[in-house]
């Protein structure tokens, strides 16, 4: 592996545990017009591919994935998350000294993630301050989502580096066919939603058990 001059990060799952609010928000959508609740166990397999594929499969789930309810259904759930986008939120232990100590030695550090763009852009601020990191891209509306190399090509092109010298971190399958799709070297970390046994069936180079492993490949 050349010398990593820029590690790329997933948000949801990775950077920040956004799992239970992800379950409240798609479940207050969901009673409000009458469903039952889904587990939070089961959320972990429907997030990661981003807002709209997450609606269909909560209301999949319920039989009631037609798009009139896509339409109700969503518009609660972006009514309530906007409304409290930093609920239930918390950066993963171990995760701010990494990437410190990513800046100290000078690795640039950047964020790739479905989650809308203004969302991502205010999650990241809220959390490590603004401009903290070198490059973020988030969901914006005509542009493809993971795992479309998009986005990780633009960071790359924001950032001036090259595939080989980054790393992609990531929790889910999507994450690391992003990395794939785009050359990147890819890091699955254990501690976000998916399961080991998904990042190495996706084929992941790496992983990752805990934030500060990721020092140790580079």
């Amino acid at each position: 592996m050349a010398q990593v001059k820029a590690c790329i990060f997933d948000l949801d799952g990775t950077l920040t545990d956004t799992i239970r609010a992800i379950a409240h928000f798609g479940n207050t959508a969901l009673a409000a017009y009458g469903m039952e609740p889904i587990g939070v166990e089961d959320y972990k397999i429907y997030v990661g591919d981003g807002r709209d594929k997450l609606i269909h499969r909560i209301l999949a789930a319920r039989g009631a994935d037609t798009s009139e309810m896509f339409q109700k259904v969503g518009a609660v759930y972006d009514e309530n998350y906007e409304k409290d986008w930093l609920y239930d939120t918390n950066v993963y232990d171990g995760m701010r000294p990494l990437l410190d100590a990513l800046k100290e030695r000078g690795v640039k550090i950047a964020v790739c993630s479905n989650k809308p763009d203004n969302v991502a852009h205010f999650v990241l601020d809220s959390f490590f301050g603004e401009n903290y990191f070198d490059a973020v891209c988030g969901a914006v509306s005509g542009a493809p989502t993971k795992p479309d190399p998009y986005s990780a090509e633009k960071i790359m092109d924001d950032l001036g580096v090259k595939p080989e010298e980054c790393l992609f971190i990531g929790d889910t399958n999507v994450d690391i066919f992003t990395a794939k799709n785009a050359g990147i070297t890819s890091v699955g970390a254990l501690w976000g939603f998916r399961t080991q046994a998904e990042l190495v069936k996706a084929g992941a180079d790496y992983i990752a058990s805990e934030p500060k492993v990721i020092l140790q490949l580079i």
